[in-house]
Order: C-alpha cells, then sequence, then structure tokens
C-alpha cells in the first residue's frame, strides 16, 4: 500500500481458516436487520444532502452485481441509483477518461453506486490491451488528485475490491456454462480473462499501491462466501457513513370512505390466466 501502511487499514484481517459458509435462515435474519440500516441511512442521506459515491471493482465472479442487487432491493431508486456504463462510444472515445462518469456523480440527497467504474483503465483496459500502458500510467499518476477533487466537493467516496480465489472463480464460471438462468453472465470477455489471473494481479496490486490514499482508500472483501461476503460489505459501509437511527414514525391509517352507492361494474377487460 502507498500513503499507509497495511496495519492502517480499519478492515479486518482475513481469517487463519476458511470459514463455514453461512445458512440461509442466518444470512437472511442478518440482512433483514442491515436493510433497516440501510433505509436509515437512506433517510439521513436525503434529510441532511449528503453525497455518497461507492465504487465496486474486483475479480470476475467476485459477485459485485449480486452485493449491489442486496443493497438496493429495500430503498428507494430514487436515492440510490446504480451506474453500470457500457462499452463506450466513438464520442467518448475522443473525450476526456473521466468524462463519461463524471456526469453520473450523486448530486445533494443521493448515493451512486458504480458497478465498475474509472477504474476500468487499471484494470480490464490494462490488461486486454484497450489503452496504451502509458494511459494506465497517466491514470494511476492523475486519479489521486481526481479523488481528491471529488472530497473537497464534499462526495463520500467508499472503494471496495471483491476477491475470491482462484478455485472459487473456476467453480462460479463452470456453474454458468449449463445454467440458463445464468448464461448471460458468461460473456466471451470473462472467458480471455480467466486465464490471465496474474496479469490482472499485477494490474490490481499496482492500482492499490497508486490509489489507496487517506481521502480515497481501498477495502478488500472476501467474497469465497457471497453470503458473508455482502454482510461484511453493507456492514462496513454503514460504518463509514456518519447517519443516525431511524425513528419509526407513528402513524395511524385514517378511515376509508364509505361506498356512497359505488358497485363493481361489468366491465369488458381481460384478466391475466392463472395457472398458479
Amino acid at each position: 500500500m502507498s500513503k499507509k501502511t497495511k496495519n492502517e487499514h480499519d478492515d479486518a484481517e482475513a481469517p487463519a481458516h476458511p470459514v463455514a459458509k453461512m445458512g440461509r435462515k442466518e444470512y437472511e435474519r442478518e440482512m433483514r436487520r442491515l436493510h433497516g440500516e440501510l433505509v436509515a441511512m437512506q433517510e439521513w442521506v436525503k434529510r441532511t444532502g449528503a453525497k455518497i459515491c461507492i465504487v465496486f471493482e474486483g475479480r470476475d465472479t467476485a459477485g459485485k452485481g449480486g452485493t449491489i442487487k442486496r443493497i438496493t432491493e429495500r430503498v428507494s431508486p430514487r436515492v440510490f441509483r446504480v451506474v453500470a456504463l457500457p462499452t463506450p462510444t466513438e464520442r467518448e472515445k475522443s473525450q476526456m477518461y473521466v468524462q463519461r462518469y463524471v456526469q453520473h456523480f450523486p448530486a445533494a440527497g443521493e448515493v451512486v453506486i458504480f458497478d465498475r467504474s474509472w477504474y476500468n483503465r487499471a484494470g480490464v483496459e490494462r490488461v486486454m490491451g484497450f489503452c496504451t500502458e502509458e494511459q494506465t500510467l497517466k491514470f494511476l499518476e492523475l486519479v489521486p488528485q481526481f479523488e481528491r477533487a471529488m472530497a473537497d466537493a464534499g462526495i463520500i467516496l467508499l472503494k471496495y475490491w471483491l476477491e475470491v480465489s482462484p478455485e472459487e472463480q473456476t467453480r462460479r464460471l463452470e456453474s454458468r456454462i449449463d445454467d440458463p438462468r445464468k448464461v448471460w453472465k458468461l460473456s466471451d470477455m470473462d472467458l480471455k480473462s480467466y486465464s490471465r489471473w496474474y496479469d490482472y494481479s499485477r494490474a490490481r496490486d499496482a492500482m492499490f499501491l497508486a490509489s489507496d490514499t487517506a481521502w480515497g482508500p481501498w477495502f478488500i472483501a472476501d467474497t469465497n462466501d457471497k453470503k458473508r461476503g455482502r454482510l461484511n460489505i453493507i456492514t462496513h459501509l454503514l460504518g463509514r457513513v456518519p447517519y443516525e437511527p431511524l425513528v419509526p414514525p407513528d402513524v395511524t391509517l385514517p378511515k376509508r370512505q364509505k361506498p356512497g352507492g359505488y358497485r363493481e361494474p361489468d366491465l369488458p377487460v381481460q384478466h391475466i390466466p392463472t395457472p398458479y
């Protein structure tokens, strides 16, 4: 790590021995509790006008999409916005590199989650040859200042790297081959990237060295167990945002109006079939 020693990071050390995979009931119980805390954070963000930007990077199959889905499934899409940009257009390729990302940054009262981010230049683009080595080095030189400008603008920046073992990555990719629910997740790029494990490791290490700063630190999450990984990430996220506990409102439903002679009409509308 560059600006800080490893011990100065507030993320926990990886366990010395593998931990048993978490059961579904325990997982859902903890997730329900954390969802309540995310709602409390949401209301604090709306009330205070906070601006939060969360970046998810990591190995292929590390669980970025699933983690983002669990973060956002119980909160408002008007507050929590997910950005997953496609391949840049010819026009975007001619722009300043970070330009296509800046336009998605949070305004007051928003949480923006990047499912991959400007760090594509330090990872996928570098390893797969989509940019020159000079472009990568220039990006790594400038990105700390870019993120310092974000912090100076009042944006809370959280950067997560999701890590899995080579064996677990292989298992997850193989599970996608014959599963019709997952086949869309298996792209040609995934297959090309699969053989370049150590190229990605070197690119990751260089990225950490250049961009792990006091105002934009990297946090590494072990996601070999997806359930534990998601819970750990959400818990850490909540701990980095100074939100306040949500006070439940005292709500009483009003009385519903009387029918006043209304009767259901016999209209020529179609109902969907009910096979279940």
